[in-house]
């Protein structure tokens, strides 16, 4: 266990950013969960929609650090590709 002032204080902020990075990364899988049923539906218009709440949501992942940017890119080229091979 910590013994100094500033571990201790250092351990609390570990949490704390811990917490907001799971809520961003909850969040992030939410939004990820509601495209993937447009898509799995054939819906194209709602897959777009959706998709447009799931970009920025991803990027701000890549901005804060919870996911990789390659990772983002890879994920958002991908949900892409599927939205536009729905047929229309």
């Amino acid at each position: 266990m910590a013994q100094h002032k500033s571990a201790k204080k250092r351990i609390r902020r570990n949490a704390r950013a811990a917490g907001v990075n799971h809520s961003r990364l909850s969040r992030i899988r939410t939004v990820v969960k509601e495209l993937e049923t447009a898509i799995t539906a054939g819906d194209k218009t709602a897959a777009q929609a959706a998709f447009k709440k799931v970009t920025p949501e991803l990027m701000r992942g890549a901005t804060k650090g919870v996911l990789a940017k390659g990772t983002v890119s890879r994920k958002l080229s991908r949900l892409s590709a599927r939205i536009k091979s729905i047929a229309a």
